[in-house]
């Protein structure tokens, strides 16, 4: 993640003896176009974390790649389904995780300690997985 320059306070565009109520009109001036990562960044620099405020903004958390779960593969104890999207809100195949609350998992005979980001490896794959890594979908074009 880079770091981006604070934004200069936006003077409040309303009445300020009407609604005290934050609005996104309060962060963007009249006529400009950010992006949704701009507009957030100004939300968290200005302390709002409720809203659209809390969320990262887009390309700081970029998905997972894993091997796909194929929809109807039965997963055994200790595995789950990890679903997620690009921040332009296209699903992703879901990927192949350890569940939060297995900390270590018999396979094969031994004991393997689940590794830290809990994406399961093609050696630690269930029995019976075809193995194959998911692909990210490019990001679609669209108006700002």
């Amino acid at each position: 993640m880079t770091a981006t320059a604070p934004v200069a306070r936006i003077p409040r565009l309303r009445d300020p003896n009407g609604d005290q109520t934050p609005d996104l009109a309060d962060y963007v001036n009249e006529g400009e176009r950010p992006t949704m990562a701009e507009v957030i960044q100004r939300l968290h620099a200005a302390g709002v974390q409720t809203g659209l405020g809390a969320f990262n903004p887009p390309g700081t958390r970029p998905p997972i790649v894993g091997l796909a779960v194929p929809d109807g593969f039965e997963l055994p104890s200790g595995y789950v389904r990890h679903f997620q999207a690009t921040d332009d809100g296209q699903r992703i195949e879901p990927i192949l995780m350890f569940s939060p609350d297995v900390q270590t998992l018999v396979i094969l005979g031994r004991n393997v300690a689940v590794p830290a980001d809990r994406v399961v490896t093609p050696e630690l794959a269930p029995t019976g997985l075809p193995i194959r890594r998911i692909v990210v979908p490019a990001p679609v074009d669209g108006p700002r």
